[in-house]
């Protein structure tokens, strides 16, 4: 099938990649020409595993393209995802603006039936208002139908996702599109995973709920995590007998330094502002983004345990990240400590494997590591806040040498605390 992706982030370039490499044509657009030139090149500007050489396999194999021209991209397609971002306004909602435009970037180069999928995360009601902009965008009249897909892919992990879905989500009212976007997915379906059309407003709602109910699990326990210290209690273990029940299950129940990305922060606020739009309450939400603040703030206090005074003293940090496999660090929590350890006069060494050149949008005056261990030379404390893997199984006793003091704390409770102080670390963790 003949596909048009319009944005080339995340989830526009994994997308349109693993389409095509299901045997799919598929054209990339993207307005920022630096991102085009570079894609045909073969060079791409986010860091996804595996993403590089898929993207560089079905580019020579012909089956995908990347262009700034919408006018060929769009008359060329039978299917046309929407994939740009809805970042997160001052008010909590989200930016429609690049919607609403590539939209209309659409209408005024159509010239026959499309189908119009919204893969972007967007609040209920967008969908319909994408084909408003497009009727009164439209040169003539031509009959489309648009869709509403939501994407349900992790970052670092988001071939798999795409390739191996849980489910796929389709909202439309119209038979014709079901008939073309199951054509697409079909593939990808399973007797276990299967592809579930619902209403264009039920799909819409099902990103932003599944989301904010992982996010609620988080702050949940990590609200729980304090407690388990006071009283002696052990997160791992209380997380692990709960997971256990069915009911429950053992997914998202791990304390740590709380949430962040793209997704979850932005989500939750944007689902609360939707709430109060229509009247109606958003306290669950409400406290899930305040407690997850709360713990991003939290972490300099386990510091000032170990190194009650600050000033001029040196700290590493393991990790910059959001999470693991991404060099993403919208919302990170990294950044939260980082700046506190600032404010307090601290020096800070930073090492992460793929976070360095992103972290420089967002922080000055630290010290980069060529290493893990390089990172810990003469620091008086170390705190692991981005679990890669890279950081589990290092020497423990050349850790230890290499700092100044040997204070360890564990933001993501990778380490077992009872092995750490037996072997001569100051060990902190999160809920134990």
């Amino acid at each position: 099938m003949k596909v048009c992706i319009i944005g080339t982030g995340y989830v526009g370039l994994v997308t349109g990649t693993c389409l095509a490499d299901m045997g799919n044509d598929v054209t990339c657009v993207d307005i920022n020409k630096k991102i085009i030139d570079n894609l045909k090149k073969g060079v791409i500007h986010i860091f996804e595993p595996g993403l590089s050489e898929l993207v560089k396999r079905n580019a020579k194999e012909k089956r995908l393209s990347f262009t700034t021209d919408y006018n060929t991209a769009v008359k060329d397609s039978e299917i046309i995802f929407i994939a740009v971002g809805t970042p997160q306004k001052d008010d909590g909602s989200a930016d429609l603006s690049y919607i609403f435009s590539a939209a209309k970037g659409i209408a005024e180069h159509m010239d026959s039936y499309k189908v119009i999928v919204v893969k972007s995360t967007v609040p209920v009601g967008t969908s319909e208002k994408v084909r408003e902009v497009i009727k009164e965008n439209l040169k003539r009249k031509i009959e489309f139908d648009v869709a509403d897909n939501p994407e349900t892919l992790r970052e670092g992990e988001a071939i798999k996702d795409f390739t191996n879905p849980d489910r796929v989500i389709l909202g439309t009212d119209s038979e014709k599109a079901k008939t073309i976007m199951h054509e697409l997915y079909k593939g990808l379906e399973r007797a276990d995973k299967p592809i579930i059309f619902t209403d264009i407003h039920s799909a819409e709602l099902i990103k932003y709920v599944s989301n904010a109910m992982l996010a609620i699990r988080i702050s949940f326990m990590n609200q729980i995590a304090p407690l388990c210290e006071k009283v002696g209690a052990d997160i791992k273990a209380v997380a692990k007998g709960v997971g256990l029940d069915s009911r429950i299950g053992p997914r998202f129940l791990q304390a740590g330094a709380g949430y962040g990305g793209s997704c979850f922060p932005k989500d939750i606020r944007a689902l609360a502002y939707n709430l109060k739009q229509h009247g109606l309450g958003s306290e669950i939400l409400d406290a899930t983004d305040q407690v997850n603040e709360k713990t991003k703030k939290s972490i300099i206090h386990k510091v000032k345990k170990l190194v009650p005074d600050l000033k001029d003293k040196k700290i590493a940090i393991w990790g910059l990240a959001f999470k693991p496999k991404t060099d993403d660090m919208r919302e990170a929590p990294s950044i939260t400590l980082i700046k506190q350890l600032q404010s307090e006069g601290a020096k800070v060494r930073v090492f992460d494997p793929e976070a360095i050149t992103t972290s420089k949008k967002y922080l000055e005056n630290i010290e980069y590591a060529e290493n893990p261990y390089h990172a810990l030379e003469g620091c008086d404390a170390v705190v692991l806040i981005t679990e890669w893997d890279e950081f589990r199984n290092l020497d423990k006793q050349k850790m230890k040498q290499l700092l100044n003091k040997p204070n360890f704390i564990d933001a993501r409770n990778v380490y077992d605390p009872k092995e750490m102080k037996s072997l001569g670390f100051n060990y902190l963790g999160v809920g134990r």
